[in-house]
């Protein structure tokens, strides 16, 4: 999926599951979008700074600097607080879906998911960014 500059839209898979990054990256790649991959959250810090993504699909539970402890460095960065985030966890109590969008997260993901659902919520999260901006 291609904004209208031409170049395909950039997500950050912030994920440290490899078989997963690979399941992700190709629905996503199949739909038009370029994935960049992120280990956990330090290195999805990194990658947010060094050019920043369209949107962000995000693991809450990573090594080091979880998914939350991520959203939370990015929505008090007013360079990067307004990047789409879906949260994507196997963590799928109501509780756990509240703390996720209370720490800032646009959308919400259980694992195991339909590719359909990834790519259809990933789409409404990008044209609502951009109607917004």
């Amino acid at each position: 999926m291609a904004p209208r500059g031409g170049e395909p839209r950039r997500i950050l898979l912030a994920e440290d599951d490899a078989i997963l990054q690979r399941i992700v990256t190709h629905i996503l790649t199949q739909h038009g979008f370029h994935v960049v991959i992120a280990n956990d959250g330090e290195e999805a810090i990194d990658q947010v700074k060094t050019r920043r993504p369209d949107a962000i699909i995000l693991d809450a539970m990573m090594p080091g600097m979880d998914g939350l402890e991520f959203l939370h460095e990015i929505r008090k960065d007013t360079v990067t607080r307004d990047i789409p985030v879906m949260m994507l966890s196997v963590r799928n109590l109501e509780k756990d879906l509240v703390n996720g969008f209370d720490m800032g997260a646009n959308d919400y993901l259980v694992k195991p998911f339909k590719p359909e659902d990834l790519v259809a919520r990933l789409k409404r999260l990008l044209n609502t960014a951009q109607q917004r901006g």
